[in-house]
């Protein structure tokens, strides 16, 4: 048995790698962080032609009809290069749409979401601080009320999944009535976030949203998860390297036995997690019955490694970790988001718990 990625999956790996290494060093990504424009079109539509847009979406619409696995495949090389970018919310929106869209919301959406020619993204944190389908308190009784938080280029998005009372989900468009968005200035900004607000909005409901809601905040969890895992993975390539370059008393640090021996920690911390976003992947399309715990795990233990191998590289770094002209602050950064995004690790652990019954 073949525990391998196939050779296509391997391609795009290296394809949207090589995308990454080319167009958005960390040069690139610090113009981005500091701009105030929230949004790089020019990097998302090269993102879009390369066909992360649709990865996932049906063949029919544009898509390539591609596996969760395969979405999570190419977090994990955005990850890797902390590619700024709405790529989380966009995907998520597109599968909500997959999943639990009507016939007209499929074909009205998701051909424009593949092309890139419209933006989605997701509105799952309510004001009073749950992620959770169960948490949701948004009311859409022919129009919405409510308030969410943390939502992914929520200004920029030209559509919003809204999670709703009750586990549902609710499209939203751009522009409409009663909506607001307020910047919010968050320590990762490689993925920029907004407040919104709704007033007696009008939406457009997801007829299957409340059957398909947990299956798109899982897809979300496994997506932070291979996030984490990919910009873990750099950041032990980055200190590694800059163990071979850096010198101190005549001689390059990784000469020192006590850097090797941390180096090595954090490598053999960080490779074999691989397959637990993997196994959460698979499980979310072919594994029903584990796709939640499987789903939580990979979330929790990843974001959680991710921050701490960010705190061992500032470490690693020495005294110039501190600082802002070191790279390793972007990545910090990012893993701090992958930790809160959709719930913090306790959360899931709790989940995880609860759905082994133990």
């Amino acid at each position: 048995m073949d525990f391998d990625l196939s050779e296509e999956q391997q391609l795009l790996q290296q394809t949207l790698r090589q995308f990454a290494a080319n167009e958005c060093p960390p040069t690139r990504v610090r113009q981005i962080f500091d701009a105030e424009e929230e949004l790089d079109r020019e990097l998302w539509n090269g993102l879009v032609e390369l066909g992360v847009g649709g990865l996932h979406l049906p063949e029919e619409h544009g898509g390539a009809g591609l596996s969760l696995l395969d979405l999570a495949l190419a977090a994990e090389v955005l990850g890797w290069g902390a590619v700024p970018g709405p790529f989380l919310g966009h995907a998520l929106a597109g599968l909500a749409i997959t999943l639990g869209g009507s016939p007209e919301q499929k074909q009205r959406w998701l051909p424009k979401l593949a092309t890139g020619d419209a933006l989605g993204t997701v509105a799952f944190r309510d004001s009073e601080g749950g992620w959770l389908s169960s948490d949701w308190t948004a009311r859409a009784n022919g129009v919405l009320e409510g308030a969410k938080q943390a939502v992914p280029q929520g200004s920029q998005a030209d559509l919003i999944i809204v999670g709703t009372a009750g586990g549902g989900l609710a499209l939203v468009e751009a522009g409409a009535d009663g909506l607001e968005a307020k910047s919010v200035d968050g320590a990762d900004r490689t993925r920029r976030l907004h407040d919104l607000s709704f007033s007696r909005v009008a939406c457009d409901p997801l007829p299957d949203g409340a059957e398909v809601a947990s299956r798109v905040t899982d897809a979300g969890l496994l997506l932070l998860a291979a996030d984490a895992f990919g910009g873990a993975s750099r950041l032990v390539e980055t200190c590694v390297e800059y163990a071979k370059t850096r010198e101190q008393f005549g001689v390059t640090i990784g000469h020192f036995q006590a850097l090797k021996h941390q180096l090595a920690n954090m490598a053999i911390e960080v490779e074999p997690a691989r397959g637990l976003y993997w196994y959460a992947a698979h499980a979310a399309d072919h594994l029903p019955d584990d796709r939640e715990r499987a789903a939580a795990l990979a979330k929790a233990h990843l974001t959680d490694l991710y921050l701490q191998v960010a705190r061992d590289s500032v470490e690693a770094h020495g005294g110039i970790g501190f600082t802002w002209e070191c790279d390793v602050q972007i990545w910090f950064k990012r893993a701090m988001f992958d930790r809160a995004f959709l719930g913090l690790p306790a959360l899931h652990r709790e989940r995880a718990a609860t759905l082994a019954a133990w």
